[in-house]
């Protein structure tokens, strides 16, 4: 594993800049970008690039978002202390350790057994590691630790996955990508039991939200 030098340093303050530039405002993301060693998440033969504002394939034919994308998305979630957030979808773990380093109580499910076993691995040696870390199905959430915070989607859902509704706390913040070949990025807020308000914030393109194993 490389370690966190002062070359990758800069970069990280490089890329923090490209961040502002391109329209990220929230301190606490910037703050946590410029802290975690995004390429330790990924391959050695990408390392070179992990401060590129790009995605790059990880294991079991999945992406780690471009950071960009990351950042978006963290934006979205107002994250505050201690906020209780689930995450669908670890990948490589990249994401979650920018909410951890926000001060998050972040629990995360991943669906690929390699993905879950290596962020398992490396969000341990970089001391981000969460609450709670499972490999499960997404579609369900975590019903026996909701209701939570905030709820982070980094995979593209064809619809609202209705479990994931069900375990938002009243005034909580979901944010998902909805769509097949792109997505357009929203935020759902959870106003009362029965209703919520839905928000757009422009397309993206993330990999499929796998479909749960139980119909």
């Amino acid at each position: 594993m490389s370690i966190d030098d002062f070359k990758s340093q800069g970069r990280r303050k490089m890329l923090v800049d490209l961040l502002i530039s391109k329209g990220i405002e929230n301190q606490q993301v910037l703050h946590a970008i410029n802290e975690i060693p995004r390429h330790l998440f990924l391959d050695s033969a990408f390392s070179e690039y992990a401060y590129v504002d790009e995605a790059f394939p990880i294991a079991a034919g999945q992406t780690i978002s471009h950071p960009y994308t990351v950042a978006f998305q963290t934006q979205l979630l107002d994250i505050q202390p201690m906020d209780k957030v689930l995450e669908i979808g670890t990948g490589s773990g990249y994401q979650t350790a920018v909410l951890v380093a926000m001060g998050a109580e972040v629990f995360t499910i991943e669906r690929q057994k390699e993905l879950f076993d290596f962020s398992k691995i490396i969000l341990k040696n970089i001391r981000f590691e969460p609450r709670y870390q499972t490999y499960g199905d997404g579609y369900k959430g975590l019903p026996t630790y909701a209701p939570f915070d905030k709820i982070l989607v980094t995979a593209g859902a064809p619809e609202i996955p209705k479990e994931l509704l069900k375990q938002l706390k009243i005034g909580g913040i979901m944010v998902i990508p909805i769509g097949d070949k792109s997505q357009k990025m929203m935020t759902i807020i959870r106003l009362d039991e029965t209703n919520f308000e839905m928000f757009e914030f422009g397309s993206f393109q993330f990999v499929p939200m796998l479909e749960s194993r139980e119909k």
